[in-house]
């Protein structure tokens, strides 16, 4: 049975900007992304859906970086994957990013904000300032740390992510200083748009062997498709084609933790580089879902360590104090319709002190599968996603 699709309101023009950073970074970048999860997925029940931004967390503890000196610096720039490049030019690619990025595809909305809050009897170095408000074009605010302050921290979240993630800070401690946040939000339509009218309750077998039924939209057109050692791979487009969904679909026996476990950077290089187009049918459960993620024991199994500690060294934020990572957390949100893709992260950083012919062939997600948003021309992971029990919109 093969289900058509529309390409209403989606010009496949090429109004389409490339965004350059050196092959250091991206490939760092990369590793780092494919690293992240196999660590988060370490620390998360197995069967739970998980869905994050490697993008936004790189750039956030980017800016930690810039504060911290000696070990703790060292640590953070190799579990960044970036030990073998030079701080100023890591600053320079996140200053790429953050301008081109959001006009790399005309069609794509996307959004890259940075800020730091911070009591406002806390002296902050002024090169630490200098270098988040100039390669980072971070907002920095100080604020008596009280319930008023939380508001506002919270409003500037979700004014950056459309709504979508409405609060990050709970509460603030009192021996909380400083916040650091990094905000990312993407929304694109797909360039070969699923009909609606298509879209029909399916079943999908869960990770614990039982099955549920989601709303399956479909989709059939020419797609990149590819495949690893143990899963299939097809990538959708969308808008001008600057941005990719891509879906890995376990092969036979294998679980969706498998996959994304054996997935690195190379793997994902070469992945890319084999990809062929060909006439397949996409089946696509449609849904959204929240996620919340602590990354400090995530970052500790990636040697991110001292930092942590009372002997962290982040003297260039301030040396008048010692100052260490309370916490990292993520918030994100994901949701796929017939019409494309909505996705936002946002990272907080809380430093203290002390297609006619035969049926084509058929990718259908009606199982645990995984998902990666890219952008072509640097490679940047923007965000991955592990579905293990989609909930229906």
């Amino acid at each position: 049975m093969l289900f058509g699709c529309t390409n209403d309101d989606v010009n496949p023009g090429n109004e389409v900007n490339p965004v350059a950073i050196p092959a250091s970074v991206s490939n760092g970048t990369t590793s780092f992304a494919f690293d992240f999860i196999h660590a988060l997925q370490g620390t998360q029940p197995a069967d739970d859906n998980l869905f994050v931004s490697p993008l936004s967390l790189h750039m956030a503890l980017g800016m930690l970086l810039n504060g911290a000196e000696k070990e703790t610096a060292q640590e953070i720039q190799k579990g960044l994957k970036m030990d073998a490049v030079a701080l100023s030019e890591l600053n320079a690619a996140y200053e790429a990013l953050i301008n081109d990025l959001p006009v790399a595809d005309s069609k794509v909305s996307l959004g890259l904000a940075n800020s730091v809050w911070y009591k406002n009897n806390f002296s902050v170095e002024a090169d630490f300032r200098s270098v988040l408000k100039n390669s980072f074009e971070s907002e920095i605010i100080g604020l008596p740390f009280d319930d008023a302050a939380k508001s506002r921290i919270n409003k500037w979240a979700s004014d950056k992510t459309n709504g979508k993630i409405e609060k990050v800070i709970d509460q603030i401690s009192p021996n909380h200083v400083m916040f650091l946040l990094n905000a990312l939000y993407f929304k694109g339509d797909w360039q070969s748009r699923f009909d609606a009218n298509k879209t029909q309750d399916a079943p999908f077998q869960l990770a614990g062997g039982q099955s549920k039924n989601v709303k399956m939209m479909y989709v059939s057109s020419d797609f990149k498709t590819g495949a690893g050692s143990n899963y299939d791979a097809v990538q959708l487009p969308y808008a001008n084609g600057q941005f990719n969904m891509t879906l890995l679909i376990p092969r036979g026996q294998n679980t969706v933790n498998q996959v994304l476990n054996g997935v690195t950077g190379e793997g994902w290089t070469e992945l890319n580089s084999k990809m062929a187009v060909r006439g397949v049918t996409v089946g696509l459960p449609k849904f959204t879902l929240k996620y919340t993620a602590q990354l400090k024991e995530t970052l500790t199994n990636l040697g991110i360590r001292k930092v942590f500690s009372e002997g962290a060294d982040l003297g260039k934020i301030n040396k008048a104090n010692n100052l260490f990572v309370d916490f990292v957390k993520q918030d994100a949100y994901l949701g796929i319709d017939e019409q494309g893709t909505e996705a936002a992260a946002l990272t907080t950083i809380g430093v203290g002190v002390t297609s006619a012919g035969p049926e084509p062939p058929r990718f259908i997600c009606d199982r645990p599968f995984a998902l990666v948003i890219s952008e072509n021309t640097s490679n940047t992971i923007l965000f991955v996603g592990r579905i293990n029990n989609p909930e229906s919109k």
